[in-house]
């Protein structure tokens, strides 16, 4: 069944992109994703083609909390197939949510995430970070969704895409990451194209200008986000070298018509 939920994740599992594996690490709740990709997830994999990958899922699902289930289901951003699914199921939505939860409804242990040596005499964690590439996709990605800050870091740069997209989906990714996240100049387009699309990240200026000024971020994308930059930004944007010339064209224009005003 679809969930009816869009997502850069999710897509990546409806479109069939997603080995085996990881297919079962998330029937599992193991994705330690906010809860609504948590749903959406379970309620994707429920019927796999893989007997392993969807009896896991129906597992989970069964072994899922009644009553905050159903408070979860009366938020408004849940999908009606959701809601449906789960009521077929036994479990309504309760009173509609205001205040959104972003608590997991799987709850995983931490314990089982892979441990990586500690820093040796006169070395720093970059060392350690550094060992992140080298491990299977599976812990890559339980590192992803529930690591630290500076695995994220170095994790938003995976060659895999799923694991950079799970960075994004992670419960611990805050605002001041996304805004570093999009001045890379090594990640993908793919993670830019996200953090473009994403309506509340862009409300922070700071996002808006690293995007911008990236010049990995597709043109299409940053010239809807010029209109919104200050003075100062067109400025700078009009004479950076890095940047496409349309966008320093664009920047310039905008700024003469912004003076006419």
């Amino acid at each position: 069944m679809d969930p009816g939920l869009r997502t850069p994740l999710i897509d990546f599992f409806r479109r069939g992109e997603v080995a085996r594996d990881a297919r079962l690490l998330a029937a599992q709740g193991a994705l330690a994703t906010r809860p609504l990709e948590q749903l959406a997830l379970l309620v994707l994999l429920h019927d796999d083609a893989d007997r392993d990958v969807a009896a896991a899922a129906r597992e989970t699902i069964a072994a899922l909390p009644a009553e905050p289930v159903s408070a979860f289901l009366g938020r408004s951003d849940v999908p009606d197939e959701i809601r449906q699914f789960f009521t077929t199921r036994g479990i309504a939505a309760g009173p509609a949510v205001s205040v959104p939860s972003e608590e997991p409804l799987v709850q995983t242990p931490d314990d089982d995430l892979p441990e990586l040596p500690a820093p040796g005499e006169g070395e720093d964690d970059r060392v350690s970070t550094a060992l992140l590439s080298t491990l299977p996709v599976l812990d890559r990605l339980k590192l992803a969704t529930k690591g630290t800050r500076e695995q994220r870091a170095v994790l938003i740069r995976d060659s895999n895409k799923l694991v950079s997209i799970a960075v994004l989906s992670s419960p611990k990714v805050n605002e001041s990451e996304i805004e570093a996240f999009a001045r890379m100049g090594n990640v993908s387009e793919e993670v830019l194209r996200i953090i473009a699309s994403n309506r509340s990240w862009t409300k922070n200026y700071g996002v808006i200008v690293a995007l911008v000024r990236n010049s990995k971020t597709p043109p299409a994308l940053s010239m809807n986000f010029i209109q919104r930059l200050n003075e100062r930004d067109l400025k700078a944007l009009g004479t950076d070298r890095n940047v496409p010339e349309s966008l320093r064209v664009a920047a310039r224009k905008f700024l003469v018509k912004s003076a006419k005003r």
